[in-house]
């Protein structure tokens, strides 16, 4: 039986608690972390990018702090949480932000590029939680936050992969809050629609399409910290809007998607324009 309702539960406030965000210095994962500081929390920023993750740090206070993290390495990772615990104190939050997007058709995609998404969108996502969940059942309190998309609910063609890698987070979110019933313990997994970062370079986006900034992401996370929530949606709009579209039939949808011309979105972009970003993650 799955479990989908959400629970509220004592989980812990933003206020004097030690919060870890990956991918954490640019975009949604910085504007998470300031919302946190300024919620009263300690943060931990955590970025492959040490300098900009230690910068934003510095530019958030003395509340925050800057680490060399990559999600892809378990050891990374461990050295990472172990850090934050030794400066900031016992983990209360992992908020799973990091993550990439190279898109193109599926057929022209190397394993290279295929893998490095894996790697970080999913299985940065899984290793995180593995390692700061003991520590959390052990003290019978935490929240993991996970950063996933509305692409874990519909597939886009141009974005095979990467909705592969969000699917996976949705799923691995749903059935570890159903297995932590009763434990303290609590699990949010954020639906993010198209946000206003590099992530989205170049890609030209529908006119019914409401994009949200970084700190709209920011804000949700931490209202799903103050009140723990299994699905964050934002814009909240778009749950009940991707609800009714799986109840739709199959060709319906897909006549619904050439005429709003939402199937060519990630097909048809500006590679110029993303040629910086696909650069910097490493296609």
């Amino acid at each position: 039986m799955f479990y989908h309702a959400d629970r509220v539960a004592a989980a812990p406030r933003p206020s004097g608690k030690t919060v870890a965000v990956t991918g954490a210095g640019r975009g949604i994962g910085r504007a998470t972390a300031g919302a946190l500081v300024r919620a009263g929390a300690r943060v931990a920023l955590g970025d492959v990018d040490s300098e900009s993750a230690q910068r934003a740090a510095g530019e958030l206070g003395e509340r925050a702090i800057g680490l060399p993290l990559d999600v892809t390495d378990e050891d990374s990772f461990a050295g990472f949480l172990r850090s934050a615990e030794e400066e900031l104190g016992p983990l209360d939050v992992l908020v799973s932000n990091a993550g990439v997007m190279q898109i193109g058709p599926f057929a022209d995609e190397t394993e290279a590029t295929a893998r490095r998404m894996i790697d970080i969108n999913a299985d940065g996502v899984a290793r995180g939680m593995r390692l700061a969940l003991p520590g959390m059942l052990e003290r019978r309190r935490g929240h993991l936050v996970n950063v996933a998309s509305t692409a874990a609910r519909v597939g886009v063609p141009g974005a095979a992969t990467y909705c592969g890698t969000k699917f996976f987070v949705f799923g691995l979110s749903h059935a570890v809050h159903a297995e932590l019933h009763g434990t303290g313990v609590e699990v949010s997994c954020v639906m993010p629609g198209f946000v206003n970062t590099e992530l989205t370079s170049g890609v030209r986006r529908p006119a019914y399409v409401r994009v949200v900034e970084p700190e709209d992401i920011a804000e949700a996370i931490v209202a799903a910290v103050r009140r723990p929530r299994l699905q964050v949606w934002v814009p909240r709009s778009l749950g009940p809007v991707t609800y009714v579209n799986a109840l739709l039939p199959r060709r319906m949808r897909e006549g619904a998607a050439r005429l709003l011309k939402a199937d060519t979105v990630f097909l048809d972009f500006d590679a110029g324009e993303r040629a910086a970003y696909e650069e910097r993650v490493g296609r």
